[in-house]
């Protein structure tokens, strides 16, 4: 339990995935609290998308179990996990190209209220699930693109709208996996700057990035995993000094 006597958002405890013989993960123990934002971090193989792939259930880990606000995952199924709350960003965006921001946004709401993948389901200007889109578009900053095909957007504004898509879809702990991989450096700032207001509305975020300028500024605790194990977890100017966490980075400064 954390402070405040609750089960923490997300807590996994001895997990591991092996395949063919190998631990791609091996007694990872990591715990996030309510409203925390945890850094991962590690070098490449490391295990990191791994970990993402495991708790949204798209893998089936080879032990140890996963928990979400107390809630055993082992049997959930990642729609079920999804419904839980728990949303997902991966390394290339998967969006619909010909389909615009607020068809992603509206579809989104239109599935957290138990409907279906009907892009062309007939919608209401002010139906509920296009209300909810329209606001989640204006809290990622992109209600001027909201009629903009998915694939004419800038990769930057294509990584708004996946978080704007798990705002849609009532999620309220993320986990992002690299959301700076491929995004132009001037981008990176209001990216960063947007992930931090998710956080302070009282999202838990378990974020995955190579970034580590991004990873210091925005995270209150830092994993390292390499080689699968993880090979320290805490405050990020602690994590970063570790002689430990240095060789695993083969003496490169973090």
């Amino acid at each position: 339990m954390d402070a405040g006597g609750l089960a923490p958002a997300l807590q996994a405890s001895a997990l591991g995935f092996r395949v063919g013989g190998m631990d791609i993960l091996a007694g990872v123990d990591l715990q996030v609290a309510r409203g925390e934002l945890v850094g991962v971090i590690g070098p490449n193989g490391a295990g990191k998308t791994t970990l993402l792939n495991v708790v949204t259930g798209l893998l089936q880990p080879s032990s140890g179990q996963i928990s979400l606000g107390g809630i055993d995952l082992a049997r959930l199924t990642p729609a079920h996990r999804t419904r839980l709350g728990l949303g997902r960003t991966f390394q290339t965006s998967s969006l619909f190209p010909t389909r615009t921001a607020f068809e992603h946004t509206r579809l989104a709401a239109q599935l957290h209220a138990g409907g279906n993948l009907r892009f062309w389901h007939r919608h209401r200007r002010n139906d509920e699930a296009s209300q909810i889109g329209r606001a989640a578009l204006a809290a990622v900053g992109m209600e001027n693109l909201a009629s903009r095909p998915a694939g004419a957007l800038s990769h930057g504004d294509k990584r708004k709208l996946e978080l704007a898509i798990l705002i849609a879809g009532g999620a309220d702990v993320l986990l992002l996996d690299e959301p700076m991989a491929g995004v132009n450096a001037e981008d990176v700032p209001a990216l960063t700057e947007l992930i931090s207001k998710l956080h302070d509305d009282g999202r838990t975020i378990l974020l995955v990035e190579h970034h580590m300028g991004v990873v210091l500024g925005l995270a209150q605790r830092v994993a390292v995993l390499h080689h699968g194990r993880l090979l320290a977890c805490g405050q990020p100017a602690a994590v970063i000094a570790d002689e430990t966490v240095q060789a695993a980075y083969l003496g490169t400064p973090l």
